[in-house]
């Protein structure tokens, strides 16, 4: 029994031992066995796949030097959000994966013992490359990265550093074209200046060294004020000897193939003293100071050349040039040495046929009425229908005679007249004759105090002019007392080139009006409030300030709607009432504009343009297309002031082989 007993107990325990033990073993493998079966059989269908389909097989490491080659260019963000998604585990998985098709192709020629040695090597592997994958090397992914971004930002900041310190020329050329591009949409001819952005009248200076070097000298004296006011005279000394050489080594040059040997070495030098200076003493707002400061300087200096140039042109314009002087001298010398019985013209009798188209050309210029006569009869179609009424003064009237008897208009009748012998025209019916002979007009003209100086009187000079004094300029408002038996006349001035056939102005058809005229005005120039005193009320009341005004120079008056509308009547009215000049400045134009208010049909821009003599911008088709050229202004086209493109329009109608001509040395 007790045998039994035992027995029964110890086999009571081995199955109690044998029942608790199942548990363990299928424990041990979920744990072990179960993953290793799992991984081999994933290992082994790799592989067979993968020789299936005749891929290569490729190491872990070559792998992970793909990946990391792949995704070194994309940066550190790329490899943060790599991690954040945890990639890493995937790279394991992808290196386990071929290092398992490698082993079951090797398993194909070896024993089936070493499938499984094969086998673990994966595990061996992955836990090799773990350590590296997960934590060395994105380490030394993350210093490469960073050291690319410091280098990537030291290439910027000297490439920032480099573009502030060159002079890019390009640049520079291109907005200067594109200023230039834009000065061509402003219509010179309504500003009446000479315009610097222009090609016309453009300096083109693209020499970089020049330039450069007067930028220099700029802020050298810049700098040179600077450092006098902070007490550093030797760094001054310095500048202001390297600005010394610079102005020297630069002289006039106006292009760098004017410049000397030496210019780049001041330049450099210079260059070296401005850096030592910008070092010590650059202030933003000291620098911006004086440099604005030296702007306000150079601006008065522009204001005082203006008015110097004006002042000069004026007294240029009023000269008589020696060659024209010596013209009249001559003329009129050998005009009197003439028997009475050869002073006279022929054809006397087309002078008062209202048939015939008659010019009427007041002026004191022997040559420049010459180019009006021969420029008209050379383009008329028929010369012999063509009338010339000249009127001079008592001092050029034998020169003007003399002249037309030696060079007779060809088929063309001419007729030259004295203004002095019209009786008629006297202080008591003409008003500006009576204020011409008053004290208070002699003041203003010949008192030697009056202020006609630079400084004082350059704004007005050219009210002051003397032709203003003479009756040649004011006997437009008398051509009917002049001409009583004509019905039209055109009316010329002796600035002028006629550079087509004229006739056809004869039968424009006036619509009753008194005065045909090419209009002047743009869209606020040449206006009524441009010559008249819009502050007096009796302008103010009788005129629209922005009426459009005309042009004198060549105008058709027709004679018998002036005597109906006695526009002379009207002139004076107006003459007496501006005696102390409240109305207007002097000169005709003015009072023409009042006088013909309301009674001026606008002619066809085609008959005549204008601004010869101040407006160099005008355009070449208009002026060769137009019937008549106007050299108004101050550059008329005999004086040295005249600009030289448009010259020969004038000059090729003077004959230069004349032997008077010759010989007071007048040439083209």
């Amino acid at each position: 029994m007790a045998l039994k007993r035992g027995s029964s107990g110890l086999g009571t325990q081995r199955n109690k031992s044998a029942g608790s033990s199942f548990p363990i073993v299928i424990l041990i493998f979920c744990s072990f066995l179960a993953p290793l079966i799992f991984f081999v059989g994933r290992g082994l269908y790799t592989s067979t796949s993968v020789d299936h389909n005749d891929f290569s097989t490729t190491s872990s490491k070559q792998v992970i030097d793909i990946i990391k080659a792949s995704t070194d260019d994309l940066g550190p963000l790329s490899l943060d959000s790599l991690r954040k998604n945890n990639l890493s585990a995937s790279w394991k998985f992808i290196g386990q994966e071929i290092v398992a098709k490698k082993s079951a192709a090797d398993a194909k020629v070896n024993k089936p013992s070493q499938v499984a040695a094969a086998d673990s090597k994966p595990e061996i592997t992955r836990g090799k490359r773990d350590g590296p994958v997960n934590g060395d090397h994105s380490q030394f992914v993350d210093s490469t990265a960073k050291l690319a971004r410091r280098q990537l930002r030291e290439r910027r900041r000297e490439k920032r550093a480099a573009d502030l310190v060159k002079r890019d020329d390009d640049v520079t050329v291109k907005l200067e074209n594109a200023a230039i591009e834009r000065s061509k949409s402003v219509d010179s001819s309504v500003l009446g200046k000479y315009s610097v952005w222009r090609k016309e009248t453009d300096n083109d200076n693209t020499d970089s060294t020049v330039r450069l070097m007067r930028d220099q000298m700029i802020m050298a004296r810049v700098y040179i004020s600077i450092a006098t006011m902070k007490k550093k005279l030797d760094l001054a000394r310095d500048l202001q000897a390297r600005l010394k050489e610079s102005q020297r080594a630069l002289g006039d040059a106006g292009s760098d193939a004017d410049l000397t040997r030496s210019a780049h070495e001041k330049m450099k030098a210079m260059g070296q003293v401005l850096s030592k200076a910008r070092e010590q003493l650059y202030d933003c707002k000291l620098v911006t100071t004086k440099l604005r400061a030296m702007l306000q300087s150079a601006d008065e200096q522009v204001r005082g050349l203006k008015r110097q140039s004006t002042f000069l042109s004026q007294l240029a314009a009023k000269t008589i040039p020696n060659g024209i002087h010596c013209l009249s001298m001559r003329l009129t010398i050998d005009y009197y040495l003439l028997p009475p019985e050869k002073r006279k013209f022929p054809r006397s009798e087309n002078l008062e046929n209202p048939a015939l188209f008659h010019y009427a050309l007041f002026s004191d210029n022997v040559l420049a009425a010459s180019v009006v006569v021969n420029s008209t009869i050379v383009n008329a179609k028929e010369p012999e229908k063509h009338v010339f009424h000249l009127v001079s003064d008592k001092l050029n009237f034998g020169a003007m005679n003399m002249w037309f008897l030696l060079n007779p208009p060809g088929k063309a009748t001419i007729h030259v007249e004295n203004v002095d012998e019209f009786k008629w025209l006297n202080s008591s019916y003409c008003p500006v004759l009576r204020q011409l002979e008053s004290a208070a007009m002699k003041e203003y003209y010949f008192k030697a105090a009056h202020p006609n100086t630079l400084s004082a009187g350059s704004s007005n000079l050219k009210y002051r002019n003397p032709k203003y004094l003479s009756m040649l300029n004011h006997l437009r408002f008398y051509l009917p007392q002049v001409y009583p038996k004509l019905n039209k006349i055109l009316f010329l001035d002796d600035d002028i080139v006629v550079q087509k056939d004229l006739t056809g102005l004869w039968s424009v058809d006036l619509h009753g009006k008194v005065n045909g005229a090419v209009e002047t005005c743009g869209q606020s120039f040449h206006r009524f409030d441009k010559y008249l005193n819009f502050s007096n009320p009796h302008i103010a009341r009788n005129f629209d300030p922005n009426a459009c005004g005309w042009a004198y120079g060549m105008n058709m008056f027709d004679l018998k709607e002036w005597k109906k509308q006695d526009i002379t009547g009207i002139y004076h009215k107006w003459q007496n009432m501006n005696e102390d000049r409240v109305l207007w400045k002097l000169g005709t134009l003015p009072p023409g504009l009042i006088t013909f208010y309301g009674l001026t049909h606008p002619l066809d821009k085609s008959w005549h343009v204008l601004g010869l003599g101040y407006n160099p911008s005008i355009d070449r088709s208009d002026i060769e297309n137009a019937a008549v050229v106007h050299y108004n202004g101050n550059m008329k086209p005999w004086l040295e002031l005249a600009m030289t493109k448009y010259r020969p329009y004038w000059t090729k109608y003077i004959k230069f082989d004349h032997p008077y001509m010759r010989s007071c040395k007048l040439s083209e």
